[in-house]
């Protein structure tokens, strides 16, 4: 054998006796074994490794995801969490329990603008839906960089199955709850309404807020579910009678306003209010600043004669005068370079029914003169005519007056110039001249006759308001309340004609009616007062008197609604007579 023969021989059995490591081996092939076991559990702990690597990667995503689950809500746009965005208002109701205002439910429309690709393809879908739908102002919202913007508030169902068939990616609905009022203007200026949020603007809405709902709303506790509905002292029926007789006597008279009120004189409770022109508080908007004005509580007026009726209770109540004296209403009276007159003037001496019978400026003003002025205004402000008034609803003027009272103030005041105040307060003072010399302050919620007599305060004499019923029956039957007479229904009351002020000046040609009421005149339980603003007849100039317009409407609430109120008619003296209708 060669020697180069050799060498590969011994390479040969090298290369099967020697290990991986350079180690050799028996001939057995046990030392071959145990590297191949030694290398297999090698590979079964990398195994193991690996996968308890990914055991804790996975437990620590589920971990996570329980954490997220758990954690509230965090509100990162501008869209309210959808539980508040549910939240309930509570039902209103009237005072026999039917609805006036209640939460329907429906949906907005909302756009996530960093998955909107083309914003123009969007808004030309929408237009076949929404045509009246802002181009320019979505446009700017849909190519915006923020990740949510609304489009369109409150859809109907309509609306929202259509849009849902254009299939537009990047847009959603979110759920909302929106007011709904089923009499529509009836009343508008009592219930209010709501903001496009479901939140209290005006009226016994914006009372409720008050009342707490708004403090809970802004701080998430308020739910979806229904809350227990608020009653008030309304009577729905009462309120649409009324509310159409305004209408009806400003479209007669073509005058700028009108309103009304029925009140409850014993208790204090606001029957009906209405004030015209109204709007719809389903869609507030279109009322416009004229309808949202509620001039019976929120409009001060110079209301007129009818103040005659707190300056003879002032002098009667002082002890000064009597029903049985009389006054010089002969001649005018001269007084800070102006002159008093009569505009029915009889030029002789009247007692103080005729004083009232034919609303005597002079003679009014010869019996404030028995007071002080001090007095006077002090027994003005005990009837809360010149203070603001206190009720739910937020909307209520503060009356106007002069700064420093002057005799000649004194003298105008008596008979209704010179300060202003609302057309409900006056009704208010007015119940306290009937119902027993008692001021209660009205309210638009339920009262007992037991809660009435803890909040009210005597301010007149019983006497004085004995004598102040029968004035006012006078006047009803003999004076300028008989166009407010209603048969079987025994209604008296005073009117009020005021000329307005028109550029600084008091104009004949302009004028504001009034007329304050109350019936049965042998038992009163409600007072009513009417006006209307700048009444007009056609084809004359000079307007129209509170005999011809405020009282007229007095009747017509009255005939009306006096039935519905559970007033029986009597005809007859002491109801004596029966009528019978075959």
């Amino acid at each position: 054998m060669s020697f180069l023969s050799r060498i590969m021989v011994l390479k040969s059995r090298a290369h099967f006796s020697a290990g991986a490591r350079g180690v050799r081996y028996g001939g057995d092939g046990k030392n071959f074994e145990g590297i191949r076991k030694r290398k297999s559990k090698q590979a079964r702990n990398r195994v193991a490794l690996i996968m308890a690597g990914f055991m804790c990667f996975y437990c620590v995503i589920g971990g996570r995801l329980v954490v997220y689950a758990m954690k509230e809500p965090e509100n990162t746009s501008s869209i309210l969490p959808p539980d508040r965005l549910m939240a309930s208002r509570p039902d209103i109701l009237d005072r026999n329990g039917e609805v006036l205002a209640t939460d329907i439910r429906t949906v907005s429309l909302f756009a996530e603008p960093h998955k909107i690709v083309d914003p123009d393809e969007v808004i030309e879908k929408l237009r076949t839906v929404l045509p009246d739908i802002d181009v320019k102002s979505t446009y700017s919202r849909l190519s915006s960089k923020s990740r949510f913007q609304w489009l369109r508030r409150q859809l109907t169902p309509k609306q929202q199955s259509q849009i849902l068939a254009l299939g537009i990616p990047g847009i959603g609905f979110r759920p909302e709850k929106r007011r709904f009022y089923p009499g529509g203007p009836t009343a508008s200026h009592i219930i209010g309404y709501v903001n496009i949020d479901n939140r209290g603007v005006a009226g016994m809405e914006r009372y409720i807020d008050t009342q707490g709902l708004a403090d809970l709303a802004s701080v998430g506790m308020t739910s979806d579910q229904p809350l227990e509905p608020v009653h008030l002292s309304i009577d729905i029926r009462v309120q649409a009678i009324l509310r159409q007789v305004l209408v009806d006597f400003i479209d007669k008279f073509k005058a700028k306003g009108a309103g009304a009120v029925v009140l409850d004189a014993n208790t204090g409770e606001v029957l009906a209010m209405g004030s015209a022109p109204d709007f719809d508080p389903n869609n507030p908007a279109e009322g416009g600043e004229e309808g949202w004005l509620n001039r019976m509580s929120n409009g001060t007026f110079e209301m007129g004669s009818t103040f005659k009726s707190f300056s003879l209770a002032m002098a009667l109540d002082s002890g000064k005068s009597k029903l049985t004296d009389s006054y010089d209403a002969r001649y005018p009276i001269r007084i800070g370079g102006f002159t008093i007159n009569d505009l029915h003037g009889k030029h002789s001496f009247l007692t103080v029914p005729e004083i009232f019978q034919y609303s005597s400026n002079i003679g009014t003003a010869k019996m404030t003169d028995l007071v002080s002025i001090d007095y006077h205004k002090d027994f003005l402000t005990k009837l809360g005519l010149l203070t603001k008034m206190h009720t739910e609803l937020p909307e209520v003027a503060q009356p106007t007056q002069p700064r420093v009272w002057k005799k000649v103030n004194q003298i105008t005041i008596s008979f209704g110039h010179g300060v202003s105040t609302t057309p409900l307060q006056t009704a208010v003072a007015g119940a306290a001249l009937i119902n027993g010399g008692k001021l209660i302050q009205p309210t638009f919620l339920p009262r007992t006759q037991e809660q009435a007599d803890a909040v009210a305060n005597q301010v007149i004499k019983p006497s004085t308001s004995k004598d102040m019923r029968w004035l006012f029956e006078w006047n009803g039957v003999k004076g300028s309340g008989r166009s407010a007479r209603v048969e079987g229904f025994d209604v008296g009351g005073k009117t009020g004609t005021a000329d307005k002020v028109v550029k600084g000046r008091y104009s004949r040609e302009h004028n504001f009616n009034a007329f304050l009421a109350a019936f049965p005149m042998n038992n009163p339980k409600y007072v009513v007062l009417t006006f209307i603003d700048d009444p007009r007849t056609e084809g004359k100039t000079i307007p129209p008197l509170a005999a011809e317009t405020a009282a007229p409407m007095v009747k017509e609430i009255i005939r009306r609604t006096a039935p519905i109120l559970g007033v029986k008619p009597t005809f007859g003296d002491n109801g004596s007579a029966l009528l019978v209708s075959y």
